[in-house]
């Protein structure tokens, strides 16, 4: 059996030096920028989130020649970019789902 599945893994670095590991779900280039999906991964059961569906949108930007990845601070664009995640996110898993 094959998993069509291929997990890409990020791990951020918070300005504490914390680091976190997510899940890229997608990403969306568009006039505005490239934006990212990610889901956090946990390491166990009780480290998880109480919604399982909870995801986060960041913006690629850069920033001395590096690239970086920040919050989308623009609550309209972020309302924009959060409908077209989910469209995304319904046609992918509604796709997979089928035998």
């Amino acid at each position: 059996m094959h998993n069509k599945f291929n997990e890409e893994l990020i791990t951020l670095i918070d300005e504490e030096n914390n680091e976190y590991e997510f899940e890229i779900l997608d990403i969306v280039k568009n006039k505005e920028g490239i934006f990212y999906a990610l889901t956090p991964v946990f390491a166990g059961k009780d480290d998880s989130t109480e919604d399982e569906s909870t995801y986060y949108i960041f913006e690629s930007v850069e920033e001395n020649g590096e690239e970086r990845l920040a919050e989308v601070e623009d609550n309209d664009l972020l309302d924009k970019l959060a409908v077209v995640f989910e469209s995304r996110f319904v046609g992918s898993y509604s796709e997979s789902s089928e035998i």
